[in-house]
């Protein structure tokens, strides 16, 4: 029997921020509540974060009308502050973020192993949604 090959997914953005802005913004559950969605029809109403190694996370996303809705969740594997977070989800996908300092803000990398059920082109589309929304919100906060 053979094991399927794992597909890796990767978004990129450019924040205009400074990495340390960046970083508590993305680990803070009192930021990521604001940002977690990929669309106007999603949020995330409640967001918990343990950020260490063996630490746990969660981001409860939730459809606005109700009728849907998920917990995203899983296990930290590594912590660098101000640099890196890797991840393994509930459903055992390996997730790689970075934070690199760049002359102009902040360059976030997401990889990610893609799931079985939905498209890789609709996976993609929507963890950049995510990140796209993530921009927006940093680049917007004042604090």
């Amino acid at each position: 029997m053979t094991t399927p090959v794992k597909k890796n997914i990767t978004v990129v953005a450019v924040i205009h921020a400074p990495v340390e802005k960046v970083w508590i913004f993305w680990t803070d559950p009192k930021y990521i509540i604001h940002w977690n969605n990929a669309s106007e029809e999603w949020h995330t109403p409640r967001a918990l974060n343990d950020l260490r190694p063996g630490g746990r996370f969660l981001s409860r996303m939730e459809s606005r009308d109700g009728k849907e809705g998920f917990d995203f969740s899983g296990q930290y594997d590594k912590v660098e502050e101000y640099r890196l977070i890797e991840y393994t989800l509930d459903d055992e996908r390996k997730v790689k973020v970075s934070f690199v300092s760049h002359r102009t803000g902040t360059v976030v990398t997401e990889e990610f192993e893609a799931e079985g059920e939905n498209s890789l082109e609709l996976q993609k589309e929507g963890w950049q949604a995510i990140l796209d929304n993530f921009k927006k919100f940093v680049e917007d906060e004042k604090e």
